[in-house]
């Protein structure tokens, strides 16, 4: 659906187009949604991917430790990212989740093994739990 004021939102976002406002991306690469919700939308220069567990593709959790769980939170989401074109070069914002803030060090060390300088904005927060208990949930924003 096209919006009415299309002119306003052409001025104000330049790369708006307006048919195909937004698209979903989606890999067998990665575990499958377990809600009604998308692994990721693209929608005018961004890549809105959301949080992902430390669990394989076929929904099984890499390991017991948060490192194990970050590591594959973080390869689901390069997959994600591949499946549309893009690599850890394009993210521009992440959020972490964790289950206890004293694995923040921990994850630390997991994450900078797949992103380099310069860093994407993040934040980091410590929640009371997680799906599936989970120990990490991580989510990006990249641009196309």
């Amino acid at each position: 659906m096209v919006p009415k004021n299309l002119e306003i939102y052409s001025r104000i976002l330049p790369n708006f187009k307006g048919e195909d406002m937004k698209k979903q991306i989606s890999t067998k690469n990665a575990p499958q949604a377990i809600g009604p919700y998308s692994q990721a939308i693209s929608a005018n220069g961004f890549l809105f991917i959301s949080g992902q567990l430390g669990v394989t593709p076929a929904g099984e959790f890499a390991g017991s430790s948060v490192e194990a769980q970050a590591e594959q939170s973080l390869t689901n989401l390069q997959n994600i990212l591949a499946e549309a074109g893009l690599s850890f070069d394009n993210v521009v914002k992440t959020t972490i989740f964790l289950a206890d803030m004293a694995d923040f060090a921990k994850v630390n060390v997991t994450y900078a093994k797949f992103f380099k300088e310069p860093y994407p904005a993040r934040s980091t927060v410590a929640v009371k739990t997680l799906p599936k208990d989970a120990l990490v949930e991580i989510e990006v924003i990249a641009v196309c």
